[in-house]
């Protein structure tokens, strides 16, 4: 008895946190994920739902490869650095791994007839606009390397699409966060430098305490503000817009947040509330490149794609991390 194959999505990145997690909620609405990822910040014990490509975006024959073994009808990209302090200190690092590495993947793309993508961008691409939610008409003025080469992936995304009838979903957000709720898949870096995460290895002991990055920002506790999704939220927006590009719409940007920022004194206080004692932590000065306050609203995702952020509370994406935590990670 033949059955019909399922669609093939090719997820660069495929083996992170954010990636992995797309992976999960391709294959639960009847996709086929393969993942294509050097491993450099992933990991192979998170690829579980589909088959991996080791392989780097900045190498051409590698992504030839992959499409004509795989012919994916769509590309996921969440490939790419993403550390401020890395991209303030070594900025050509990410020039050269996000836009160059990406520009190859869309030229291996339209070689092999794909013209779909849902792109991760990042509200970076907005810089420090403080006491405003960002919509995606805000003016974009990126604080540093991260966010002008994410900006700049969307040149080009833009650019092919008028040459070359491109399609490409793109997703502003900031600060993911949380875990998988059955814990099979989570957040896990070497060295760790996301706040929620470095605050359970401060109350594991995994490290003497949380650094704060600065408190004497122009906020109310002076910590910076940040609007936290759950990861598990993302990745649903990433199913609609798949969805929305085999439906034969065009391109689309969306921003995806809850309107609603937590500086990180804020954030310190619901670990306590959740774990049930303090986080304990230091003041160190500010990081170079980080903005103030950064507040995404989604209105156009929650109006065209009919998303929400249903599971994006601090004490979800608190306690979810903390499951996948208390497994041992990767």
């Amino acid at each position: 008895m033949s059955t019909t194959p399922k669609p093939v999505v090719l997820v660069t990145g495929g083996a992170g946190y954010i990636g992995s997690h797309a992976c999960k909620a391709l294959a639960r609405a009847g996709f086929s994920p393969v993942v294509f990822d050097n491993l450099s910040t992933g990991w192979a014990k998170a690829v579980k739902f589909g088959p991996l490509v080791q392989g780097d975006l900045l190498d051409r024959a590698a992504l030839d490869a992959a499409f004509t073994q795989y012919r994916p009808e769509a590309v996921m990209h969440f490939a790419a650095l993403s550390q401020v302090g890395e991209a303030t200190r070594d900025p050509g690092k990410y020039w050269r791994n996000n836009l160059v590495g990406s520009l190859n993947l869309v030229e291996a793309m339209l070689a092999h007839e794909c013209r779909k993508m849902v792109f991760s961008s990042t509200c970076a691409t907005y810089g420090d606009q403080d006491g405003v939610t960002l919509d995606e008409d805000s003016a974009q003025r990126p604080l540093n390397a991260y966010g002008a080469s994410k900006l700049a992936v969307e040149g080009v995304l833009r650019d092919f699409g008028v040459s070359h009838g491109l399609n490409a979903v793109i997703f502003r957000y900031f600060n993911v966060a949380g875990a998988d709720p059955e814990a099979e898949i989570g957040e896990w870096h070497q060295p760790e430098t996301h706040l929620i995460p470095v605050m359970l290895e401060a109350l594991a002991g995994a490290r003497d305490a949380l650094t704060l990055h600065g408190a004497d920002y122009p906020t109310p506790d002076g910590t910076c503000i940040r609007d936290y999704v759950h990861v598990t939220d993302l990745v649903d927006a990433h199913i609609r817009g798949l969805d929305w590009l085999r439906a034969g719409r065009g391109s689309r940007v969306f921003n995806l947040g809850t309107g609603h920022g937590f500086s990180v004194a804020e954030v310190l206080a619901a670990a306590r509330a959740v774990m049930g004692r303090e986080v304990p932590h230091v003041i160190g000065p500010r990081r170079a490149g980080d903005a103030a306050a950064l507040v995404s609203g989604s209105a156009r995702a929650h109006q065209e794609l009919g998303w929400e952020a249903q599971n994006s509370t601090l004490e979800r994406m608190i306690s979810d991390a903390q499951r996948w935590y208390q497994t041992g990670g990767y």
